[in-house]
């Protein structure tokens, strides 16, 4: 929690307002170099050589950071500053509406050239209270259930799509029971990676969970928040592989049967199939526990800082048209939040050969339409559940109790004020 407090002071302080201009002045060499700011995997690599190619005048470095949480502490503490950012950031929906609260420290990205691209709740998550536009919708999280169908298959388990999201059931005590029978089969093998990374799906279907809407805190009262915090605890005593998400050996485990199932939102694939490469039996199901979910889903802003904007602008705009989307899911998973790509035959039509050539395209599609809720995330949303996530990892990890370290996140949580 110091981690976050510490980023949140940081956030607080009095930003610098300076801008560094729309010009796009070419270095010595006549290129303009513009640096790209992501994390995990944007499936962006093969289209920055793309949009080189197309504009020879233009030279892309990205900056990839390992996880959201270091590219946010990387973009607020340079935001503080007033320098030091790229020229193209991406940022999480989850810190979205902190940023939201700084919107003039970012270029204004309203343009009758983008205007009704993307589904309509995503543009207005980005819409600050002045009417401006201060991020481009990348992609959306519709969440599936991923598993190895080879330790199903050693489990007894059925391995078929259509068979497994039977067994897997759409409640959280269906996904619970079917991980029991996988576990009494001996194979030795955890059903899933990590309390974090299941309450991701938990508290994606809990309207408010955190914070009413209009602000006010009431994660630690709120019932629902402690039931799914205990259900979730109970379930990783006897199913759970205690590997933090992004942590060495939770990337490590893809290599040596580290768990059965994954939580799968789309731009999970690719990182998946990263980690796991070489391994065969990776498949996805039809199904999400609690009926339907998105988790995560990110943007494209550009800073004031950026001495580059109008070039910044226009591959920001260019990354995130439906036919880059398209090309970005083929490539990672990442699936599109822009309207003419969610119809296209080429998303519905997508298989992915890692996922034992898997209809991708249509399952996440589905997934999509699944969603019936969409929780609300104010200003506090991301340092309450990052606080969470260190609830739930201390009592993994053996540090505290489940008592002990749920007392220690309303204490953590009172100190947001």
């Amino acid at each position: 929690m110091a981690a976050t407090v510490a980023g949140a002071a940081t956030f607080a302080l009095v930003l610098s307002g300076c801008s560094a201009g729309a010009g796009s002045e070419p270095s010595k060499d006549g290129k303009v170099k513009l640096t790209v700011a992501t994390f995990n995997e944007f499936g962006y690599d093969d289209l920055f050589a793309e949009y080189e190619a197309a504009n020879p005048n233009v030279k892309i470095t990205q900056k990839k950071a390992a996880t959201s949480n270091e590219a946010r502490d990387n973009l607020t503490t340079r935001l503080a500053a007033g320098s030091g950012l790229s020229d193209v950031e991406a940022i999480e929906v989850d810190w979205l509406p902190e940023l939201l609260t700084y919107s003039d420290q970012f270029a204004d990205l309203s343009s009758a050239d983008v205007k009704d691209r993307w589904l309509k709740w995503k543009t207005e998550a980005a819409t600050d209270a002045d009417g401006r536009l201060i991020a481009y919708g990348t992609d959306i999280g519709p969440e599936a259930v991923c598993y190895r169908s080879d330790l199903f298959a050693a489990a007894g388990l059925p391995t078929d799509r259509a068979e497994v999201a039977k067994l897997l059931g759409t409640s959280w005590d269906s996904y619970y029971a079917a991980g029991e029978k996988f576990v009494a089969a001996g194979t030795n093998v955890p059903w899933f990676d990590s309390a974090g990374a299941t309450w991701q799906g938990v508290v994606n279907q809990i309207p408010n969970a955190y914070e009413k809407a209009d602000g006010t805190i009431i994660a630690t009262e709120n019932p629902q928040v402690k039931e799914a915090y205990t259900s979730v605890l109970a379930a990783s005593s006897t199913l759970s592989a205690h590997l933090g998400q992004w942590s060495d050996d939770w990337t490590a485990s893809f290599q040596n049967n580290g768990f059965a199932t994954q939580l799968c939102p789309g731009w999970m694939l690719g990182v998946i199939s990263g980690n796991a490469e070489g391994v065969t039996g990776w498949d996805i199901a039809d199904t999400f526990p609690g009926g339907g979910g998105n988790w995560g889903g990110s943007y494209l802003t550009v800073p004031n800082q950026s001495k580059h904007q109008d070039e910044a602008k226009k591959l920001a705009a260019w990354l995130t048209a439906p036919e880059q989307q398209l090309k970005a899911f083929a490539a990672k998973g990442t699936f599109p939040s822009q309207i003419d790509a969610l119809a296209s035959d080429e998303l519905l039509g997508a298989t992915n050969e890692f996922f034992n050539n898997a209809p991708t395209g249509e399952i996440l599609a589905n997934r999509a339409a699944a969603v019936d809720v969409t929780p609300f995330k104010g200003v506090n949303y991301f340092p309450i559940n990052d606080a969470m996530q260190q609830a739930l990892t201390r009592v993994e990890d053996g540090t505290m109790t489940a008592d002990e370290s749920w007392a220690q996140w309303v204490t953590d949580v009172k100190a947001l004020g």
